[in-house]
């Protein structure tokens, strides 16, 4: 009976023996190399990839003068240091040492080993030795307090505890124990230092950045909106201006045609030279200037003559049947190829009306016997220009109220230009508008423009071809 006990009290004894020797072991650092105990998983074979976690704090009241940390792994290791990667090796019998001094500051921090077994035993070596300023020593040392982390943990080397499921690391050896033996070299691991940041690495900047970032999307996304909107209602407007100048040529048109046509009928039966016959008269000059002016507010209404091609050449039409009754020649000097660029109605509308009151003016007051009309491009400008060779005048003393001056200088402001009256004395006159094409090609983006200070890109201006058509009218 007593026989048959012998093996069991062996095998007691035996685990106390090496549970008095690991503990031994994992007391302190070597006192030559800095490292703890060979440690390692449960089970070791080949082609083997272990994960070593080892939590631990500095005192928030204290502060580290020195810290040093030395590993080596049989055979293969990544070391970590609070997530960052400080220095990896691959071969056992060397031991780094890497200076971690400025990485570490009061509060928690992690050391996490990622070990490759190769092939035959395996085993890890570590221990961090660090002074603080009150004197004191911290020493931590490969032993039964790390932890083995599954394989499948997610951030595990910057987790400050551990999971549930982790297992105690298991101690395989002593320093010196076979198969390893004692470590040939202890070398220098590369300079580590902290990371430091940029002031746009920083936080606060980076959630500035993105604030900064949000708003401005949430103003082009509000600014697109109404551009989307503005837009959609310009397309409503144009129809609705396409409409009423159909309304109005199709019936107030062709109303005024036939009271012209009845008013002729009553003429050819009245006795000529009679009181009756000079009215009806009248009454036909009437209804012809007003089928004129009907015809120029069909004009300015139909949205598909916003065109500066149209304005050119409605306004040379308008040129040559207003000067026909006269004795004035007039010329008209153009550009060869006039864009379709887009010219919105109240610039056209506005330019329209100028140059009308000019070439009045110019019958009225000029007694010339040539007019020049020229309409071309300048840069960003549309530049109309109505020159006579009549007596001319002084502009700085004439009365601009009774000369229409004034009204001309208001319409090319609300036009967003400028008039020009360039004359003196027995030489003539020359009325100029220049008229930014900005103002109605790009009238949806002005609101861009003044808010951003925007200015349209200079483009190179080609050499304008011009065209001189000369009309001879009879008086």
């Amino acid at each position: 009976m007593a026989a048959s006990r012998l093996p069991l009290v062996f095998g007691v004894l035996v685990t106390v023996l090496l549970s008095g020797l690991a503990q031994s072991a994992s007391a302190g650092l070597d006192t030559n190399y800095g490292v703890g105990v060979w440690i390692w998983a449960d089970t070791t074979h080949e082609q083997q990839l272990c994960r070593f976690w080892r939590g631990f704090e500095i005192p928030r009241d204290d502060r580290v003068v020195r810290a040093i940390l030395m590993t080596t792994a049989d055979n293969s290791y990544l070391l970590f240091l609070d997530g960052r990667e400080i220095g990896r090796g691959g071969d056992w019998a060397d031991i780094t040492k890497y200076d971690v001094t400025p990485l570490l500051d009061p509060g928690d921090h992690v050391l996490a080993v990622e070990a490759f077994n190769d092939y035959d035993a395996a085993g890890l070596l570590a221990g961090l030795r660090v002074t603080l300023a009150s004197g004191r020593t911290m020493e931590i040392g490969s032993d039964q307090t790390w932890k083995v982390v599954p394989l499948t943990e997610k951030g595990w080397d910057k987790m400050t505890r551990p999971g549930p499921a982790w297992s105690a690391a298991k101690v395989v050896g002593a320093l010196g124990d076979k198969p390893w033996g004692t470590p040939r070299h202890v070398i220098r691991g590369s300079a580590v230092e902290p990371v430091r940041l940029r002031f746009w690495q920083m936080g606060w900047f980076q959630i500035t950045l993105l604030s900064v970032c949000g708003m401005a999307l949430i103003v082009c996304v509000r600014q697109t909106g109404k551009l989307a909107m503005h837009s959609q209602s310009q397309q409503m407007v144009r129809r609705e201006r396409s409409r009423i100048a159909r309304d109005i040529h199709d019936d107030l048109t062709a109303r005024l045609t036939q009271l012209i046509l009845l008013s002729e009928v009553v003429q050819s039966t009245l006795p000529p030279g009679s009181e009756p016959c000079v009215q009806v008269r009248r009454i036909s000059e009437k209804a012809r200037e007003l089928s004129r002016s009907m015809n120029e507010i069909i004009w300015l209404v139909n949205s598909q003559r916003d065109t500066l091609r149209d304005f050119a050449s409605f306004v040379c039409k308008y040129a040559e049947t207003f000067l026909e009754p006269t004795s004035i020649r007039c010329r008209f000097d153009l550009e060869e190829e006039m864009p379709d660029t887009q010219f919105d109605l109240g610039v056209r509308r506005n330019l329209f009306l100028a140059v009308k009151e000019s070439l009045n003016n110019t019958v009225r007051h000029s007694q010339a016997s040539e007019v020049t009309l020229r309409i071309h491009r300048q840069e960003h400008n549309v530049v109309v220009a109505i020159e006579d060779n009549g007596k001319g005048f002084d502009p700085a003393r004439a009365d601009r109220e009774r000369n229409g001056l004034s009204n001309l200088m208001k319409r090319a402001a609300e036009a967003q230009g400028v008039c020009q009256v360039i004359s003196q004395p027995g030489a003539g006159c020359r009325v100029e508008f220049a008229i930014p094409l900005a103002a109605s090609s790009q009238r949806h983006f002005h609101w861009l423009a003044s808010r951003w200070k925007w200015r349209p890109i200079k483009a190179p201006t080609a050499v304008s071809t011009l065209r001189t058509r000369d009309l001879s009218v009879a008086p």
